[in-house]
């Protein structure tokens, strides 16, 4: 037996290879029986999953990654007490990014679940399936493991060995896909080069440190611009250069000055990690869950009336009056104390932008450093002006006067936060599937925010602290017609494609906008109103019927990237034409609960070893596409010939660039016709 499984683990390896794909298994199941009393007993399962890896709670919410699941095989003689229980000390509450942020419980390198039952006699076998799906952060792969117990009079417990049962996998084969893969040949296209071969996985991360990094410094660079921070720098740049009695003296206490206002800054996250440290999911909590997105959104509408003028945001007074009596200390303490008073001075124009940061940096796993990283380009960006002009004092004669068009950018600003303030909305509209802000609405929205926005700079909507405006110059002009081409961009996201009947991708706001799929008009079927088949009998049946090759399209409805190929790199006008005209599409969901007829279900064997009852179609095409191309990772897209006998070029996953998408279509195309 052990021979047996390390030459099928061999051969697998080596198709693996042939087909530059894997079985990833990161999850490893275990099971013993624990005697509560005489005919009473825990079934404990133990789960060890790989590092990176998640398992999900028994409880999952609409439209995020399955939950986990314990069926057991129908026993008139054995009784379930209660449901599963899992361990709530393990459990981590977190958003999921590949499921838009939903919030989800999830355990990482270790999971217990315990179902307790009741039995009527001993002995007796138990057996049953566990039903799971697993992800990492760029794929999520839905699985299931069978289990068996026997249970003695003396109460001990004997696992099984599935690996020593097995089905006649050429009969289970031929039964549900009517092939053998034997029968299936990889052809040398020749032309993989066109598009890199292989699978062209895409592991970036949603936001990295340097993105972070750069938003916080473009924010910081916003904050100079206001009217409570602007006045400051030549201000504080002369009473530096002129107070010392020795340049080189001022120039110091400058830059220090500059350094010390990042550190401030960085200062100011030192709570978050604190907060990290004592729940690490706190941070994402903050982020992501539906009433904290509500509640920003409520927050995010008072910042933008707070940019607008209605009102001001100011800390307590006596924070002020404290670090200002700092000031007088003297020494680098003094100036320290300086830096803190301008943070807390300017908090009515930085706060907002700073707000924008706390929620854009928490959307990710990198939590209080992602934070703390942010904060330091904010610090970075408000305290280097102060160091570059007290080296360079020449250089503050170039700086422009303050004046109304201070104001106007806190105004734009606030335009920018109403717009922002309606995305934690449509967060929290998109996890709890209220359908409030499908993409129609939500587009509208955005386009009055910035109609109005273009109106401001014209001059027909002011604002409490707008002064009188005699002459428009150039300079808002040409803002306002910026503004107006962006509402232009936005009204195209609503513009159907007539041959896709679906809307338009604004792909510069991917991310920020509901999908387009979440439509009150248009809802999609089958992608961007493709002609699809979810059969693979059936699609092989057409695509004989009009000699078409087949684009063989493996994917999940809790699948991501699955949607993001969909929308994003289908709608191109290219690779539509391929879908459309020159391919037959046969979507296979490896995640579809639908149960099977029943006499498909049967006992099928695994690739790695073991063997599982095949019950829905989600097991019917995981197992077509683990036995037949030899990897379980979705999205996954085969090109094969009308009858299925030959795979025209190297399959490939995740393929982002629309190009190479369409260079692999092409390739496909082209050997095809050689043939």
């Amino acid at each position: 037996m052990r021979l047996k499984s390390i030459f099928l683990s061999a051969m697998a390896l080596l198709l693996s290879s042939t087909f530059n794909a894997q079985i990833l298994k990161p999850v490893k199941w275990q099971v013993k029986a624990e005697k509560v009393d005489d005919l009473t007993y825990d079934i404990v399962f133990n789960a060890t999953i790989t590092q990176n890896w998640a398992l999900y709670s028994i409880d999952s919410p609409d439209g995020g990654p399955l939950p986990t699941e314990f069926l057991f095989d129908d026993n008139a003689s054995l009784e379930l007490i209660g449901g599963p229980q899992e361990d709530v000390d393990r459990l981590l509450l977190k958003p999921e990014p590949l499921f838009d942020n939903i919030m989800v419980g999830k355990f990482h390198d270790y999971a217990k679940f315990v179902q307790r039952i009741k039995v009527t006699a001993l002995p007796m076998s138990i057996s049953g399936m566990v039903a799971f799906m697993t992800c990492d952060d760029a794929l999520c792969i839905p699985d299931d493991w069978p289990f068996e117990i026997n249970l003695t009079e003396q109460g001990s417990e004997l696992m099984v060995n599935t690996d020593d049962v097995t089905a006649n996998d050429t009969e289970v084969n031929q039964l549900l896909y009517g092939m053998q893969p034997s029968d299936i040949e990889l052809l040398n296209s020749g032309c993989e080069q066109l598009y890199g071969g292989g699978d062209a996985m895409d592991q970036e991360s949603k936001s990295s440190m340097w993105r972070i990094f750069i938003l916080g410094f473009l924010g910081g660079l916003l904050s100079l611009l206001t009217p409570c921070v602007f006045p400051m720098i030549p201000l504080t740049v002369s009473y530096f250069t002129k107070k010392s009695d020795q340049k080189r003296s001022g120039l110091g206490k400058a830059a220090l000055y500059g350094l010390f206002i990042v550190l401030v800054y960085l200062i100011f996250s030192v709570p978050f990690h604190l907060l990290d440290s004592v729940n690490p999911d706190i941070l994402n909590d903050i982020s992501t869950n539906v009433v904290l997105n509500v509640i920003f959104f409520v927050i995010f509408i008072v910042f933008a009336f707070s940019f607008f003028g209605y009102f001001e945001l100011t800390l307590p007074n006596s924070w002020m009056s404290k670090t200002t009596r700092g000031e007088s200390i003297g020494g680098v303490l003094g100036i320290f104390f300086m830096a803190l008073t301008l943070a807390l001075v300017s908090f009515s124009c930085t706060g907002p932008i700073l707000g924008s940061l706390l929620a854009g940096s928490l959307s990710s796993d990198g939590g209080a450093w992602q934070l703390t990283v942010g904060m330091g380009g904010f610090g970075l960006a408000l305290g280097l002006p102060f160091a570059v002009f007290a080296l360079f004092p020449n250089m503050l004669k170039a700086l422009p006067k303050s004046g109304g068009w201070l104001n106007t950018t806190k105004v734009i600003l606030g335009f920018l936060e109403l717009a922002l303030a309606l995305k934690f909305l449509s967060n929290a509209d998109l996890v709890q599937h209220w359908g409030v802000l499908k993409i129609e609405p939500f587009l509208i929205l955005w386009v009055l925010i910035f109609i109005g926005l273009a109106l401001y700079l014209l001059g027909v909507i002011k604002f409490p602290h707008d002064g009188a405006r005699k002459k428009l110059g150039f300079d808002r002009i040409a803002a306002s017609a910026l503004v107006f081409a962006f509402v232009v961009y936005l009204i195209s996201g609503l513009r159907v494609n007539p041959e896709t009947q679906a809307y338009e991708p604004l792909k510069l706001l991917s991310g920020l906008t509901p999908p387009s799929g979440y439509s009150m008009f248009h809802p999609n079927d089958c992608p961007n109103n493709l002609d699809c088949f979810k059969d693979l009998k059936q699609g092989l049946a057409y695509a004989q019927s009009v000699d078409k090759p087949v684009l063989l399209d493996f994917t999940g409805y809790a699948c991501v990237n699955c949607r993001k190929m969909e929308e994003h790199v289908w709608p191109n006008s290219t690779i539509d034409h391929f879908l459309r005209d020159d391919y037959v599409l046969i979507s296979l969901y490896v995640d579809d609960k639908m149960s099977l007829p029943e006499d498909q279900q049967i006992l099928a064997n695994r690739v790695g070893g073991g063997t599982r009852m095949l019950m829905n179609y989600g097991h019917k095409w995981a197992n077509f596409q683990t036995h037949f191309f030899h990897t379980n990772s979705q999205p996954y897209y085969v090109l094969l010939s009308p009858d299925g006998s030959k795979i025209l070029t190297q399959p490939v996953g995740y393929t982002p660039d629309a190009s190479q998408f369409a260079n692999y279509l092409r390739c496909g195309l082209k050997t095809w016709r050689s043939q």
